[in-house]
């Protein structure tokens, strides 16, 4: 037996949980070693936390949401002086760089802050006299029992998108986090019962599809946020809404960036190496399709070739490195494959990052960067989600061309362009049919305080994640309209009430 630490379940304010003698390494994806192993929960854990999340919802639903506001003003506060901690456990079971996985730390913190404020964002509607003697009001009141599951390229940031706003709102959560990366869930929980949040208020389950089917089936779970690919998405959301769930299930993308003719060249070649390459292209808002409008093409790849060549590829803890490697060799060799498919349906394999090794570190779950030239629509690699640092380069003649190909894509998840021109750029955000889209801005991830979400098969759902539409989300609205005796007329009123 291994001598590794076992990272398992926080319910009621405790670790804890059945050991269900099933187990998953965590691996270190620079050294392509296990350097943990997590539990994997049963319906009986996923049982018990939800009902200690149901036993401790009517206390915190009652708890006034300035007092709320306070708990996670004081979480705020411990994430803050954690924050390095946090992004060192993401560079050691994710494998981005540390720069990156305090990046990550800092927007997660970012929906805490919004969090905060949320008296100000649970004030109803109020009108008095609405007929005579007759006031109306309207409230929003939290959920119960809701649940998030999460993915492994953002451990900390997106399960921030979720528990934060549902928690302040009222209801009581279960996390159920990547079992690649569950380290940070278990700060979290931490963190939190040390700000003062009661036990039972936040919990985590770590598993797999065991788990979430039990999260998805059991009765009283209310709602349940996901992130991941488009097919679990939709897995996710058929089978939480036939429970009678509400759910938002965000999916993949295949984001394209359109590059006009008048675009600044250096400015753009910078954009594509951060927005393709980052995060060894892990990103749901990664761009992984370049389009290049009329004659920009040539000139665009010409500039990305050496830029792409010259990589500084490494562990996440070189303080040096641009990219690490990506999760696991699973993954790893499904990149491969997507690279294998492009070759062999015709595209141009400019840049070939699949003999990429890292000198002291063979066994580590690198790639290099690729670049494709003269991808076409009908190719998987256009087609499909990736997930890697693989960049596609496909032309067409005009912007009419460009804002067809985006649109006739089955993803709608985020999109840029770049260009000098006003109009351009006003046509392009008004037809295009993409949930963010950025303006000479690569990677358009909406602030804390705007909603984050695409369109098409890039969400399954009615609400976006984070901001006004999780506060949306996470509560339910009740119309409230009173009148007494003094006002009240004689006998019975048979006919529908209007205004009088």
């Amino acid at each position: 037996m291994r001598d590794l630490d076992t990272i398992t379940h926080f319910i009621n304010g405790a670790k804890a949980g059945t050991d269900s003698g099933r187990h998953a390494d965590v691996y270190n994806p620079a050294l392509g070693a296990p350097v943990a192993r997590v539990v994997l929960g049963t319906a009986a854990d996923v049982d018990a936390a939800v009902q200690a999340a149901a036993a401790a919802f009517p206390s915190w639903a009652a708890t006034p949401p300035l007092a709320r506001a306070r708990v996670l003003l004081k979480y705020l506060q411990l994430c803050q002086q954690h924050t390095d901690d946090f992004a060192a456990m993401i560079t050691r079971e994710h494998g981005k760089t540390f720069a990156d996985a305090q990046g990550e730390v800092a927007r997660g913190l970012e929906i805490v802050e919004f969090a905060i404020g949320i008296p100000h964002l649970l004030k109803g509607e109020f009108t008095d006299q609405i007929s005579r003697g007759i006031d109306a009001w309207s409230l929003r009141q939290p959920l119960g029992v809701v649940a998030g599951i999460t993915p492994f390229n953002f451990p900390v940031m997106v399960p921030m998108w979720m528990f934060p706003v549902a928690i302040a709102c009222g209801n009581c959560f279960i996390l159920k986090p990547s079992e690649r990366d569950p380290s940070p869930s278990l700060l979290h929980a931490q963190l939190l019962k040390q700000a003062g949040l009661p036990d039972g208020v936040f919990n985590v389950i770590q598993g797999d599809k065991v788990t979430v089917d039990a999260l998805l089936d059991h009765a009283d779970v209310q709602a349940i946020s996901f992130v991941g690919s488009t097919p679990i998405a939709e897995y996710i959301y058929a089978r939480g809404s036939a429970a009678g769930k509400r759910v938002q299930a965000l999916g993949g993308a295949k984001n394209h960036m359109v590059v006009m003719p008048d675009a600044d060249l250096e400015q753009t070649v910078d954009a594509l190496m951060g927005a393709a390459y980052g995060s060894a292209g892990e990103r749901c808002m990664a761009i992984s399709v370049v389009v290049a409008v009329g004659d920009v093409g040539d000139k665009l790849v010409e500039a990305l070739v050496p830029r792409i060549q010259a990589l500084k590829i490494a562990n996440g803890t070189d303080p040096t490195a641009e990219m690490g490697p990506v999760v696991t060799q699973v993954h790893k060799d499904k990149i491969i494959g997507f690279i294998g498919q492009g070759v062999d349906a015709g595209a141009t394999l400019v840049v070939d990052g699949r003999g990429f090794v890292l000198p002291g570190q063979r066994d580590g779950f690198f790639l290099g960067g690729s670049l494709f030239d003269h991808v076409t629509p009908e190719m998987s690699i256009y087609k499909e989600e990736i997930f890697g640092p693989v960049l596609c380069v496909m032309r067409v003649p005009d912007f009419s061309a460009a804002i067809d190909l985006v649109n006739s894509h089955e993803f709608g998840n985020g999109t840029a362009i770049f260009t000098r021109d006003g109009n351009t750029a006003r046509e392009y955000g008004f037809r295009v049919q993409v949930g963010m889209v950025g303006i000479n801005v690569p990677i358009p991830v909406p602030m804390a305080f705007h909603s984050f979400g695409g369109w098409k098969r890039s969400l399954f759902g009615d609400h976006h994640a984070h901001g006004p539409e999780a506060v949306r989300f996470y509560t339910k609205h009740k119309a409230l309209t009173q009148r007494w005796p003094a006002t009240m007329t004689a006998g019975a009123e048979f006919a529908m009430p209007t205004l009088k």
